[in-house]
């Protein structure tokens, strides 16, 4: 028996689970089976809760498809909701230990505020197939050119800026681009509309998961993109189709902050 805990972050959803407690032997197949919509309990990834001989604790996350991710922005703050709700941590800022290094989530009021670490902007560290920033590099993607703009916040991004996001298609343009052979790792999708200097509506094709309801690393990347090409201000309002997040970034060499809640659904248990 194996107990689990679902949540959600503006609608990106998680399967919950303590493998410091509860081992699982088969991880990628686990999620694969479990992460189904009709035949699991259904999710975008699983989120597993470790220990850590560097930090607090450890993140581990496995996409729908089975594949294993470096970060997930949503995740980390469903992930220490988990630990706080559960008293499994008195500290207002804790240190979990992820693939794409130690990141710090503090609680802000009803909210969780994210030191998500500074952005990679250079394209072979992203990793890309091309050489310094990618910004505004011409792609050709079904039969249409596409100007891209790169960013890693510990896992790859590619951000395109539409004129309508809410009719662009996302989910035939989205999976093209991500398996495209220019990033080796596959990459994440966001395809982003300006409304203002302080807001951006955004859609997400995630790598291993398809379209989903929100990506917080994505919003990263979108706001860093946006800042990048003077479209927005140093705070910028993401509005995703599961809700908004916050972010900020000085435009320097410092960290991007995310701001946004989690939300804890259900728990129980499943034999594997």
């Amino acid at each position: 028996m194996i107990r689990f805990t679902k949540m959600h972050a503006i609608g990106n959803d998680f399967i919950v689970i303590d493998l410091r407690e509860y081992p699982v032997a088969d991880l990628p197949g686990f999620s694969k089976r479990f992460c189904h919509r009709r035949f699991g309990i259904g999710a975008d990834q699983v989120i597993l809760l470790d220990s850590s001989k560097t930090a607090d604790f450890r993140m581990g996350i496995y996409n729908a498809d089975g594949s294993e991710v470096e970060m997930c922005g949503n995740g980390i703050r469903a992930l220490a909701k988990y630990i706080w709700e559960r008293g499994m941590s008195r500290k207002d800022v804790l240190e979990i230990e992820t693939l794409a290094g130690i990141i710090r989530p503090a609680r802000a009021g009803d909210m969780i505020r994210v030191d998500m670490g500074a952005p990679i902007l250079d394209g072979r560290r992203i990793p890309v197939n091309l050489d310094g920033r990618v910004i505004d590099h011409p792609l050709q993607v079904e039969g249409q050119w596409l100007d891209m703009t790169c960013v890693s916040m510990g896992n790859p991004h590619a951000v395109f800026f539409v004129d309508d996001v809410a009719s662009f298609p996302v989910t035939t343009v989205g999976p093209t681009i991500e398996t495209h052979a220019l990033f080796p790792k596959r990459t994440n999708v966001e395809f982003v509309q300006t409304i203002s200097r302080t807001e951006l509506r955004m859609r997400v094709w995630e790598r291993g998961a398809g379209e989903t309801m929100a990506c917080g690393t994505g919003a990263c990347a979108t706001g860093v993109a946006a800042m990048l090409k003077g479209l927005v201000e140093s705070k910028v309002t993401v509005h995703l189709l599961g809700g908004d997040l916050i972010i900020e970034w000085d435009g320097q060499a410092g960290s991007v902050f995310m701001t946004g809640p989690a939300t804890e659904v259900f728990e129980g248990t499943i034999n594997d």
